[in-house]
């Protein structure tokens, strides 16, 4: 689904990955907590202030942008204590790779 964001000026957050392979090895329902923690983070930040939406998608690479109304409220979302222990399971067992690019968003159009 693509996020109904307002009118810019808005914040993205682009989180890049590759899972490692000893966890893409795993089938979806011995994933070493990977998709129910995805879904929880999901969940978390829908209900952090200033967060706007969400759009993901994994084919091998995955992308994942979340759309903030500033860059407070993505400070706040980094240090979010349920978000550093995903981060570090990510760190120790789920991402092979990863890239975290910050972006303000001065236009936007579609329909």
């Amino acid at each position: 689904m693509i996020a109904k964001t307002p009118k810019p000026p808005y914040y993205a957050v682009i989180f890049t990955s590759l899972r490692s392979e000893n966890d893409t090895a795993n089938n979806t329902a011995n994933d070493d907590g990977y998709a129910k923690t995805a879904e929880h983070m999901v969940n978390l930040a829908s209900q952090q202030s200033g967060f706007l939406g969400i759009e993901s998608a994994r084919e091998g690479l995955g992308i994942t942008v979340s759309y903030w109304q500033d860059l407070e409220s993505i400070r706040a979302w980094k240090v979010n204590a349920e978000h550093q222990l995903a981060q570090r399971k990510g760190y120790e067992l789920w991402y092979e790779s990863f890239k975290v690019r910050i972006t303000k968003v001065e236009r936007d159009y579609g329909v």
